[in-house]
């Protein structure tokens, strides 16, 4: 006895209820990927927020609390790092680059960046990507200013508009430095990381403004957050600049750790180096509750297809004792009912499992310009994932177990009608 054709031809008998369990299985396996392939590319943008840098110097902190100040824009210094420190490292053989940070000033709740033309250069996330501009140039005045995708969108920036910075971080800006306004002479393309919010200026420009301000007279409440030291009178001297943090880039990567060790034990200033990479994983451990919660609701999802696919055969076990009283009498042993609703389980557990695999490779091969745009996530075109093979697995392996439900109560039924069914 052919079970396949038999769970086939039942299956012609009920395409309404079958189909309705396939879209329930297909729904769910698709969530579930989905969720797992957004989980695991967060996750590598997170990681990858900043790539191609070896090394971030600053001055003496915690490893979280440098990464997040230097990369992510969130809190200060606690201190800053004087400008000979800088250019002594940068010296040091080993080091095939590098990039000075200066920050401490906001702009409308946007945090702004003080750099050098490096860190277009050398900048790199997400697989090691390079910011690019969607519209205009890079800064090459010190009265320009460069802005990521999620500033121009929030407050409608063109080239060519002006803005004001302000002192101090977020909503607490409490200076306005009005009279050296930015013109806006680009606007980098979205990454999903924190340049997006960033307005990015040239360090000379940074140091002009304050230089400027503070030659106003109302330096002392500037001076101990400033993130520039200047002479008296206002005239600045590259000797007695600081600035917040430096990206490095080593001629190789396995003298990070030497090197790294060198800038931690630096006699010229109490000094801190880590290595990006190692840090982001330590803050995504901090940070990676969303990650486990969303696993587990997608988890919960399956179990809710599944529990649809028994509902429905459980639902037409009743109608169907004829159909196994018969079969019974034909021939067909109790086990071979048993295997029939299993088979027929497993059936529409590898249909939905075709259709959601197929949904959502579907979905994004037409949405990952739009995923890459708007959210900085790049999901790839790869069929599976070692973990993704494990997940259908997994959905196989407990469709089977859900499909033992029904197929035992057939078993069951088999033995005690016979052709004595009352419908």
């Amino acid at each position: 006895m052919r079970i396949a054709v038999l769970a086939i031809k039942s299956f012609r008998n009920r395409k309404f209820t079958a189909g309705l369990a396939v879209a329930s299985i297909a729904l769910s396996v698709a969530l579930l990927l989905a969720v797992e392939s957004a989980r695991s590319e967060a996750r590598g943008s997170f990681t990858n927020t900043v790539s191609g840098t070896d090394l971030i110097v600053g001055a003496r902190s915690g490893p979280v609390h440098l990464l997040l100040y230097s990369v992510f824009r969130i809190g200060n210094p606690t201190r800053n790092i004087e400008w000979s420190s800088y250019a002594e490292i940068s010296r040091w053989p080993g080091v095939a680059w590098s990039v000075p940070l200066t920050m401490g000033d906001s702009h409308r709740g946007f945090p702004v960046l003080g750099t050098d033309a490096g860190y277009l250069e050398h900048y790199r996330y997400a697989r090691d990507r390079r910011l690019a501009l969607t519209q205009g140039r890079w800064v090459d005045h010190d009265d320009e200013a460069v802005i990521g995708a999620e500033v121009a969108a929030s407050l409608g920036y063109r080239p060519g508009d002006e803005l004001v910075v302000s002192h101090g971080a977020g909503d607490e800006s409490f200076i306005h430095h009005d009279d050296q306004p930015f013109h806006v002479v680009g606007i980098l393309e979205r990454t999903g990381t924190p340049v997006d919010r960033a307005v990015i200026v040239d360090l000379d420009g940074f140091e002009r403004m304050h230089e400027d301000w503070a030659g106003s007279g109302t330096g002392d409440a500037h001076a101990m957050h400033d993130p520039l030291r200047h002479t008296p009178g206002g005239e600045a001297d590259h000797a007695d600049r600081q600035i917040s943090a430096i990206l490095l880039g080593l001629e190789s990567r396995a003298a990070a750790l030497g090197l790294q060790r060198a800038i931690n034990t630096y006699d010229g200033e109490p000094l801190s180096a880590i290595l990006p990479g190692v840090t982001l994983l330590e803050l995504w451990e901090i940070v990676g509750l969303v990650e486990r919660t969303l696993l587990l609701i997608s988890v919960f999802v399956v179990a809710s297809g599944l529990g649809s696919m028994l509902i429905i055969l459980m639902a037409s076990m009743h109608e169907r004792r004829r159909e196994m009283a018969i079969l019974r009498s034909v021939g067909a042993r109790p086990w071979q009912i048993l295997a029939l609703i299993l088979g027929e389980a497993t059936t529409i557990t590898l249909a939905g499992v075709a259709v959601g695999v197929a949904l959502v490779h579907g979905l994004v091969a037409f949405g990952r310009d739009w995923l890459a745009r708007e959210f900085g996530l790049y999901v790839g075109l790869d069929w599976f994932t070692p973990v993704q093979l494990y997940m259908l697995l997994a959905v196989c392996v407990a469709a089977l177990l859900v499909g033992l439900i029904p197929g035992l109560r057939a078993y069951r039924y088999s033995l005690l009608d016979g052709m004595t069914v009352r419908i």
